[in-house]
């Protein structure tokens, strides 16, 4: 590796900017805030040209970069609270009852663009692995950590790094790497298996069909149509709405009263994006002013071709993050 006190601001911007994408993907896991994360790998970055001079030669520079954003994001968490989803905020909702207040804090789980994952052709190997732990299933759980569990996970099960390793990051032992990696791996298989169901990763024609008929039930305002491509157990939400609602007769219920009640053929349009490793959509509702305005990213999650979840992130300002229009 190049001494990296010798170079100037332009030549170490350079020399880590190749980095910059897995640097975000990282923090985000760590913050559950594409926003959070865009902030921290900055801070990260700022910390790095400061310490330029504390690098030994023959460091990996990588793993050196990944240390100070580690650092960083735990020095954030201690000030921030943990980020959520309906799922994990309050327990399920019942759609007889009145919608409650949106709740504006800054504790919901923020979707992440797959334009902003690493190139997967730099780590073939490790391609599904970087799917799988940014699927909204494991974000929800992730988040459910204490910060040092979370970042120990992280390091041993998707960066691969060694107890030792670790324990030199977070200056500890590693037998409480261990411990903590114990402790990080149940929480992580318990929370799954209660509540959150890990999307499927098979892109065959049935799932395009699948895909294509949820579009036009949405597009249709098609209640019946949604219904039946619904797992028996299927959970919706809208964050920053908290309320939560799971199985087929419930989300009828609501999506009848809600987002298809009256006249809504044509009140919605889906664009295709992709979030999280999974199947989203710029959400898009129609405007008295004409054509479509944006109301949201849509992550929908298929397992063995039935949907068995959709979160709404009912923010507009998340198109743009997706590069996709305001207004349609």
């Amino acid at each position: 590796m190049a001494n990296l006190s010798l170079l100037n601001q332009q030549d170490f911007g350079a020399l880590v900017e190749p980095h910059r994408n897995e640097l975000l993907t990282h923090c985000y896991r760590m913050l559950g805030s594409l926003s959070d994360a865009e902030d921290m790998v900055q801070e990260a970055l700022l910390r790095a040209w400061k310490r330029r001079d504390t690098t030994v030669e023959d460091a990996s520079l990588r793993a050196w970069l990944y240390r100070i954003a580690t650092n960083a994001c735990l020095d954030a968490l201690r000030q921030r609270r943990r980020r959520v989803i309906p799922l994990t905020y309050e327990e399920e909702s019942s759609a007889a009852d009145p919608i409650p207040p949106a709740v504006s804090e800054p504790i919901w789980l923020e979707p992440f663009p797959d334009a902003l994952l690493a190139p997967l052709d730099q780590h073939p190997e490790g391609s599904l692995l970087i799917r799988e732990t940014i699927s909204i299933a494991f974000m929800a759980a992730l988040q459910l950590l204490p910060p040092r569990q979370r970042a120990v996970l992280l390091l041993s099960d998707v960066l691969d790094w060694s107890d030792a390793e670790i324990a030199d990051l977070l200056g500890t032992s590693v037998s409480a790497v261990k411990s903590a990696l114990h402790r990080a791996r149940a929480g992580t298989a318990e929370a799954n298996q209660g509540q959150f169901q890990e999307a499927s990763l098979i892109q065959d024609e049935a799932l395009r069909v699948q895909v294509s008929a949820y579009v036009r039930a949405w597009e249709t305002a098609d209640v019946e149509g949604l219904i039946a491509l619904l797992r028996d157990d299927a959970t919706f939400s809208m964050p920053p709405i908290p309320s939560w609602y799971r199985g087929r007769e419930e989300i009828r219920r609501l999506v009848s009263r809600t987002v298809f009640a009256g006249e809504a053929s044509g009140r919605w349009r889906l664009l295709p994006t992709r979030a999280n490793g999974q199947i989203a959509f710029g959400l898009y509702r129609q405007a008295e002013s004409g054509g479509w305005r944006a109301y949201g990213i849509q992550v929908v999650t298929p397992v063995e071709h039935q949907i068995a979840d959709i979160i709404t992130f009912r923010d507009p300002a998340l198109a743009a993050r997706f590069g996709l229009p305001d207004t349609v």
